[in-house]
C-alpha cells in the first residue's frame, strides 16, 4: 500500500489563483462576449528587453556549435552570472558576497517553497498576514502547520498582522519563533518597511538564533530612499538572513524562469544538541541533489540584464509598470476607496467598500465591469476586507480598466 503524505490533505480545496481561474472561466463560458481585463495575477505583459533577446539568440547559436556547446552546467549557476549579480545588485549597496553564497534557480516561488526542506519540523514559523500563500502552503505540506482553525489560521503558525491599523508594519512577535518569512516590497499589500523597522527583526533573529527568509522579488520597484533593497544593508543581517531575488518582475522572466538565492556562510542552523551548522552547506547539498541548474541559454539572457543597455531597458520596464500603478492608485482613490501600495511596488491594495467581503467584491468587479483582481482573504485572514490589483497589465488595458472602474462600477 502506497501511503501518501497526509499533510497535503490539510490544504484548502484550491490554490488561490486556481480558484480565481475557475471563477473567471465559468463567467466567460456564460458570457462569451465579455472583454475581461486581468489585473489579478502578478504576471508581466511587456516582452523581454532587447538586450536579453540578443543574448538569448547568441546563446542558442553557441549551443548549435560543437566548440561552444554546453551540457550540464554548475548547479549553483555559471560564474559569469554570479559575478554580475554581486557587482550590480549588492556591491553598490555596500554588501560584499562570495560567489559560492549565491545559487541561481528557476524562480522565487520554487525557492521560497523549497528552502524550508532543510529545516526540522519542530521549528516555529512566523508569517506576516496577509502573506504570499506559498510560504504557508509549503510548510503545511511539510507538516509544520498544525490544523486549520475556523478563524483561517493554522494552529502551529504565528501570524503577524499587517493591516491599515498598524500601517502594514509587522510587529516583533511576543513568543519565540525560529523561521520568519518577510517580503518587502510586500506581496500582496505593495507596502514597504524602513531600515529602522527591519533592523528590529535582524536584532530579534540574532538574539533568538532565528533565521529570516527575506523575499525581495520586487526590490527593483522601490522609489523612496529609506526603503532597503536588500536585507544585507542592515548590520548583522548576513548572520541571520536568506534573501530571495528574481528576474521575473524587473526583466520580464516570468515565462523564462531565472532567479537566485543568497545564502551567506555566516547563517547558522542548529542540531538538537546545539551544534551550529552552515545553512549554506545544507542548501548547496539540497540544490545539487534535486536541481540540475538553470539552462545556459537562460543564464546568458539574465547576464544581459547587467549590460548598459540591459540596465536602461529594465529601468524603462519598471517605469512603465509603475505608471500603471499610479493610474490604478489614483483611479481607485477617486472613488473614495482607501488605497495602499503602488508607490514602491507594482501592487495596489485597497479596502473593499461598504464592508464588503473580498470574494463578494471579486464577483461584483468581474460581473459588473469585467475586471479580475485578487481577493485579499486569499492571502490570509487579515486580508479579508481587502483586494489586490496589479500594475502588470498593458497601459491600454489599465486605462480601460480604470475608465470602467471610475465611470461604470457602482459602490
Amino acid at each position: 500500500m502506497a501511503l501518501i503524505n497526509e499533510n497535503y490533505l490539510k490544504l484548502p480545496g484550491s490554490y488561490l489563483f486556481s480558484e480565481i481561474a475557475r471563477r473567471v472561466e465559468a463567467y466567460k463560458t456564460a458570457n462569451p462576449e465579455a472583454n475581461i481585463i486581468r489585473l489579478g495575477i502578478g504576471d508581466v505583459t511587456k516582452p523581454l528587453p532587447e538586450a536579453v533577446i540578443k543574448s538569448l539568440h547568441n546563446a542558442v547559436d553557441e549551443m548549435a556549435d560543437e566548440k561552444t556547446f554546453k551540457g550540464y552546467g554548475p548547479e549553483q549557476g555559471y560564474d559569469f552570472l554570479l559575478k554580475k549579480i554581486i557587482e550590480f545588485d549588492f556591491n553598490p549597496r555596500g554588501v560584499e558576497l562570495a560567489i559560492d553564497e549565491i545559487f541561481v534557480s528557476d524562480g522565487s516561488k520554487s525557492d521560497t517553497a523549497n528552502f524550508q526542506e532543510i529545516f526540522g519540523l519542530n521549528n516555529k514559523i512566523a508569517i506576516t498576514d496577509p502573506v504570499y500563500p506559498v510560504y504557508v502552503d509549503s510548510n503545511v505540506m511539510a507538516g509544520r502547520s498544525g490544523t486549520l482553525g475556523a478563524d483561517g489560521k493554522w494552529t502551529d503558525m504565528v501570524y503577524i498582522p499587517c493591516t491599515a491599523e498598524n500601517g502594514f508594519v509587522p510587529q516583533i512577535p511576543t513568543e519565540k519563533v525560529d523561521l520568519i518569512y518577510l517580503c518587502f516590497p510586500n506581496n500582496p499589500t505593495g507596502t514597504t518597511i524602513s531600515k529602522t523597522e527591519l533592523k528590529k527583526w535582524v536584532d530579534y533573529a540574532k538574539v533568538n538564533q532565528a533565521i529570516i527568509l527575506y523575499d525581495a522579488a520586487y526590490e527593483a520597484y522601490i522609489q523612496e530612499d529609506d526603503v532597503p533593497h536588500s536585507i544585507y544593508e542592515i548590520a548583522g543581517a548576513k548572520e541571520v538572513a536568506i534573501e530571495f531575488r528574481s528576474f521575473s518582475k524587473n526583466a520580464g522572466f516570468t515565462g523564462t524562469r531565472c532567479s537566485y538565492v543568497v545564502v551567506p556562510k555566516e547563517v547558522m542552523g542548529y542540531t538538537e544538541s546545539g551544534e551550529p551548522i552552515e545553512i549554506n552547506k545544507l542548501w548547496n547539498r539540497r540544490h545539487c541533489t534535486k536541481f540540475n541548474g538553470v539552462p545556459y541559454i537562460i543564464q546568458k539572457g539574465a547576464e544581459a540584464v547587467y549590460t548598459t543597455a540591459g540596465q536602461q531597458q529594465i529601468k524603462a520596464l519598471v517605469e512603465y509598470y509603475m505608471a500603471n500603478a499610479k493610474m490604478i492608485r489614483e483611479g481607485v482613490a477617486s472613488k473614495g476607496i482607501e488605497v495602499f501600495g503602488g508607490i514602491n511596488a507594482p501592487y495596489i491594495w485597497l479596502k473593499t467598500p461598504t464592508g464588503m467581503d473580498s470574494w463578494t467584491f471579486f464577483d461584483k468587479l468581474l460581473t459588473e465591469v469585467n475586471i479580475v483582481g485578487t481577493p485579499g482573504v486569499g492571502f490570509g485572514p487579515n486580508g479579508e476586507g481587502y483586494f489586490r490589483l496589479t500594475a502588470f497589465g498593458s497601459k491600454e488595458n489599465t486605462e480601460e480598466a480604470i475608465r470602467r472602474f471610475t465611470t461604470e462600477f457602482k459602490i
